[in-house]
Order: structure tokens, then C-alpha cells, then sequence
């Protein structure tokens, strides 16, 4: 839920306000169609007697969903490398939701990527309250910092993938 408009607050009655807005945002992962979302959301609308509740995608262009496999040569050698700088084995979590347009990289340009967060879950990420806490900024530094570092090693990253040759 981004916003959400109902009734007049300024003039509050006891009843149901004649028209209500809302902005909401649908989450999703590698795999959906986000094509098919306003006509299923439309039908479920519709199957349940709402026919005049209007329902239209954002004018922004939705950010599809990436997902990297787990088991890919670079989730290996990044975990490696942050094991290494933290002393830790990182959680990997192998789905992007489509709300970063990291698909521009994955989809359009054929590059593996991998999305290092720094946060933790009390963080209240993009609330009011949204904080970042120096211990876990320094340590997202020294991640980035490895990462950067290693992938300047020689030799240490995974072969390049060759394409197949063309028939």
C-alpha cells in the first residue's frame, strides 16, 4: 500500500465515504507475468461483485524480476569472497523482487548479477524511522571493499562463459 485517499478528514462522517483511491505496489518474483496481473486482479474483482472498482497499471514501467541460480559460478565466488572478508558464510537469497531494475542487467544485457544488501530486519527500511546502524555500515564497507578487491585479483574470478557458437 503506497497511499491510500477515503472520506474527508477535515468533514469526517458516520458512514462509508462514496469513493475511495489507492496506490499499491505488487511485490513480486522471477517467474510471475507481470502482464497478467490488472486482468486477474480485474476477474477476482469482478467474481466478487465489484465490477465498478476501477483498476489500472501505474504509468511507470514495471521492473521485471531476476533471479541468479544459486548455484552459479559467481554466487559461489562472491560468497567465498565475503566469507573471507567476514568470517562468516553470507545467506544467500536467490530471488530479486521486480522493484530494482537490476532486469536491465539480468534480461536486456545477459549479465549475472548479484545484490549485496546492508540492512538488517528491525532496519524499518523506507519508513519513517528508516535507520542504518554504523556497525552495519562498516561492515557493508568491508564487503564491498573485499568484493571490489578480489575481483581485481588475477585469476581469481570465474571463467568468462562462452556463448555457443552460431549454426
Amino acid at each position: 500500500m503506497l497511499a491510500f485517499r477515503t472520506g474527508n478528514p477535515d468533514r469526517p462522517v458516520n458512514a462509508i465515504p462514496p469513493r475511495a483511491q489507492a496506490h499499491l505496489q505488487v511485490r513480486f518474483v522471477a517467474g510471475c507475468d507481470w502482464r497478467a496481473f490488472i486482468p486477474s486482479i480485474r476477474t477476482h474483482l469482478d467474481l466478487l461483485g465489484f465490477a465498478k472498482v476501477q483498476v489500472r497499471q501505474a504509468d511507470a514501467e514495471p521492473m521485471a524480476a531476476t533471479r541468479l541460480d544459486p548455484d552459479h559460478p559467481w554466487v559461489h565466488w562472491a560468497a567465498a569472497s565475503i566469507a573471507a572478508t567476514t568470517g562468516e558464510p553470507p545467506a544467500i537469497l536467490p530471488n530479486l523482487g521486480g522493484s530494482l531494475p537490476n532486469d536491465c542487467f539480468a534480461d536486456v544485457l545477459g549479465l549475472p548479477t548479484i545484490w549485496v544488501p546492508h540492512s538488517y530486519p528491525a532496519c524499518s527500511q523506507h519508513a519513517g524511522d528508516e535507520h542504518l546502524l554504523a556497525r552495519v555500515a562498516r561492515e557493508g564497507l568491508g564487503i564491498m571493499t573485499g568484493l571490489f578487491w578480489d575481483l581485481g585479483e588475477p585469476g581469481s574470478t570465474p571463467a568468462r562463459e562462452r556463448a555457443a557458437p552460431q549454426a
